[in-house]
């Protein structure tokens, strides 16, 4: 079951999660010696173990759901949302028991990666708003371990842990933001990790600026649901979860 979702301005995590990032890069302030340090973009490292480009999969509809522009790994019990920017969809998270990933795929330079660019943006644009970031090497390489500032439910200020994923393919970079359980325990987020993977990328061959939303669309099949409302269980991509329940990711901050 599909749930399209439009992102709110008072949802701190929806907007750092959706939005590209060159609007991360906006909030960030630089000075000349920020500059100085910035990465260098490097070409694209091999990926042996995927996410995988079009052209390197015999079938990539197979086990997977074609949003046209990504091809997303299908998983027994998995919930699949879409995000929408104006009238495109432009992301789609997978929702697996108390975790989830959000995918999201740009254009990016023929010769060089942008995945260490996009990296310290999305870290300037956290810090900035007070959050805390770490970067470490994970399980699909360097990544950004995040406490953002939200505001819960009640009004009380809170922080979310996310972790921010990338990779560079030939003309496009695949971002993953993982949130609930799979962020605040990583070792639990073997198969977010693997659906990342897995994913296979369309950038297809007509002209785009380098960061420009590889945009998607629904399947054929796909039936819309508002956001919102409970889903029987044993849906094609339901597992009951209520959209509105907050994970154990948001905790209050005194």
């Amino acid at each position: 079951m599909f749930r399209r979702r439009r992102k709110e301005r008072g949802d701190a995590l929806d907007e750092l999660a959706a939005e590209g990032p060159d609007e991360l890069a906006e909030d960030a302030e630089e000075s000349d010696d920020s500059m100085e340090s910035r990465r260098y973009n490097l070409p694209p490292a091999p990926r042996p173990d995927g996410p995988w480009d079009v052209s390197e999969v015999r079938d990539p509809a197979e086990g997977r759901v074609d949003l046209g522009g990504i091809f997303v790994p299908g998983v027994q019990g998995m919930e699949l949302r879409v995000e929408v920017a104006g009238e495109s969809i432009v992301a789609a998270t997978v929702v697996l028991r108390e975790s989830a990933v959000q995918l999201q795929g740009f254009a990016a330079p023929k010769s060089e990666g942008i995945w260490g660019e996009v990296r310290d943006e999305i870290a300037s644009g956290i810090t900035k708003q007070g959050g805390i970031v770490d970067e470490v090497e994970g399980p699909l390489g360097w990544e950004l371990r995040a406490q953002v500032p939200v505001q819960l439910p009640n009004g009380a200020n809170g922080v979310q842990v996310v972790r921010f994923v990338g990779c560079d393919g030939p003309r496009w970079f695949l971002r993953g933001v993982i949130s609930g359980q799979g962020a605040v325990q990583p070792e639990t987020a073997g198969l977010l990790e693997q659906i990342f993977r897995d994913t296979v990328v369309v950038r297809g061959e007509s002209p785009m600026a380098p960061r420009d939303p590889i945009v998607l669309k629904l399947p054929n099949d796909a039936q819309m649901v508002p956001e919102g409302i409970a889903q029987d269980e044993g849906g094609r991509f339901s597992d009951g979860i209520d959209p509105m329940r907050r994970g154990p990711e948001i905790t209050e901050v005194h």
